[in-house]
This record gives structure tokens, C-alpha cells and sequence, in this order.
């Protein structure tokens, strides 16, 4: 029998105006079918970071973003895969959960840099108050051998993702984000915290849940992964509970009026603009 958010997405999504099928992302133990998933790679652990044991231009010369493979798979309409052999970079496996602490080497690379050594991303002003960020998101562990996203059209009867993120431009994204507050009563049910564009999708959300708070989380900011998006596309990402509320009761809010009516009419003109229909 199907859920409630299996029998109305079609109904949602055409509603919501959104122009892409959400993405479900679960843990699993099981690998998809699917080409999209990094190369095979030896984690770098902190552990052997002090042994100096990690072969760091290996490591990086099998540097692939997270967010490259869920592009390809929104585009080709399959699964990505993440695990702690495939993993694409450091940060990944970090913000995913296959790996903490993080390694003070991606520390240094992510903030400040090493001098004669390396330059840094400058994502941070320190490698302390890095340290310390990453203390502070402590990313809960992967919940399977597998970290899949794949579009909620895929799932079948009797499976169901523990999130679901929607990608999308803002005049989109306007009316998922206010329909947030409409099904949980909450003004600042909505966050967006600094982390990798990962991070939106996996980390925080894990993280807020397993602090009982019900949040959707706003991402897509990371400078470094904007490139795997479309232009002016961010990610909303919300638990499925809040999700399966949002499917079952948008008729019952703004997006039947006249209001949404018109921003309707500024979603087409967008995509227009993009040329993604005539």
C-alpha cells in the first residue's frame, strides 16, 4: 500500500511548482545499481593521519564531490551511493558520518592552509575555530554500510527515505520554505547552517533529528560545490515525516491562491529565462 507522500507526490510537486523530483536519502546496507558512486579509496582516519600513513596524492588524485554524483543522478533519474570505501573526499565521508574526527590535515585545508605546504579553502579564519565547528556538528555515525539518494519516484512500496531534499530556484523554493511553518506551527522551522553542500543534505539534518528538533535545513551555499548545481539553485532538505505533511496538506494552504497564482507565473518566466521550456 502506498503512503500518503507516494500517492500525492505527483499532485505536490506539480502544485509546489517545483521542476525537479525531490531526492529520498536513506542508509542501507545494501549497494544500489547505480554508476553514480566514488572510486574505491582508503580513509584517511586521524589515526593514520599520526602514523602517516595516508597516501595524500592518491587520496586526492580520487577526489570526486558528493555533490557531482547526486547531479548526475537528479539528471539521469537514478541512485547515488556513498559509503567508507566510496567516499570521493575527505570532507564527504566527515559530513556523511563514515568518519570522525576529521583529519587535521583537511583541518588546516579547509581554513588557513599549511605554509610550503599547501593553500587553504579559507572556509574559516583558524583551524582552532575550525576544530571547533566540527566538534560542535559532531556528524552522527552513517546508519548503514550505504548512504543513498536516489528520486522519490524510485522508492517502492515499502520503502522510505529519512529525508527528502527538493532542489530548486527561489521562487520555488518561496513556497516550500513558508509551508514548512504552515505544517509544523514553527517561524523558525527553517535553518541554514555553514557546512559543505553535503553537509545541508546529511550532517545537519541527522544532527537536528537526533536532538528531537523537527527543522528543514537550507543549503546549497557551498561555494565549492555551486558548480553541481543549476544557476541560482539552492537545496530545502526536510525529515519525511515533515514531508509526508507537507504532501498531504498543501492543498489546504497559500499555494491555492491567487498569491501563489502569481508567483506561478515567475517560476515559468525563470525557466524561460533558462531555457529549460518554451
Amino acid at each position: 500500500m502506498k503512503t500518503v507522500w507516494q500517492e500525492g507526490l505527483t499532485g505536490f510537486i506539480h502544485g509546489a511548482g517545483l521542476s525537479a523530483m525531490p531526492m529520498g536519502m536513506y542508509f542501507t546496507d545494501r549497494a544500489p545499481d547505480s554508476p553514480f558512486a566514488p572510486e574505491i579509496s582508503d580513509m584517511p582516519t586521524r589515526e593514520k593521519e599520526m602514523e602517516n600513513r595516508i597516501d595524500w596524492p592518491k587520496l586526492f588524485g580520487n577526489f570526486s564531490c558528493a555533490i557531482g554524483h547526486i547531479w548526475r543522478a537528479r539528471k539521469k533519474q537514478k541512485a547515488a551511493y556513498f559509503s567508507a570505501e566510496r567516499f570521493g573526499c575527505p570532507g564527504c565521508a566527515f559530513w556523511m558520518g563514515f568518519n570522525k574526527p576529521q583529519v587535521e590535515t583537511i583541518i588546516h585545508y579547509v581554513s588557513t592552509g599549511i605554509p610550503g605546504r599547501m593553500e587553504g579553502e579559507l572556509y574559516c579564519d583558524s583551524p582552532d575555530r575550525l576544530r571547533r565547528i566540527f566538534n560542535e556538528i559532531d556528524p552522527e555515525p552513517a546508519a548503514g554500510t550505504y548512504c543513498v539518494f536516489k528520486p522519490l519516484d524510485l522508492f517502492e512500496i515499502g520503502e522510505t527515505p529519512l529525508f527528502v531534499s527538493m532542489f530548486d530556484r527561489p521562487e520555488a523554493l518561496s513556497g516550500v520554505h513558508q509551508l514548512v511553518t504552515f505544517v509544523t506551527g514553527d517561524p523558525l522551522a527553517v535553518v541554514s547552517p555553514w557546512s559543505a553542500a553535503c553537509g545541508s543534505l546529511v550532517a545537519w539534518p541527522m544532527h537536528l533529528k537526533a536532538r528531537g528538533q523537527n527543522k528543514a535545513v537550507l543549503g546549497g551555499w557551498d561555494p565549492s560545490a555551486r558548480k553541481f548545481f543549476k544557476g541560482d539553485e539552492l537545496s530545502l532538505t526536510v525529515p519525511i515525516s515533515m514531508f509526508e505533511n507537507m504532501v498531504g496538506r498543501w492543498k489546504e494552504s497559500f499555494l491555492t491562491t491567487k498569491t501563489w497564482t502569481t508567483v506561478g507565473k515567475k517560476i515559468a518566466k525563470s525557466r524561460k529565462v533558462w531555457g529549460e521550456f518554451e
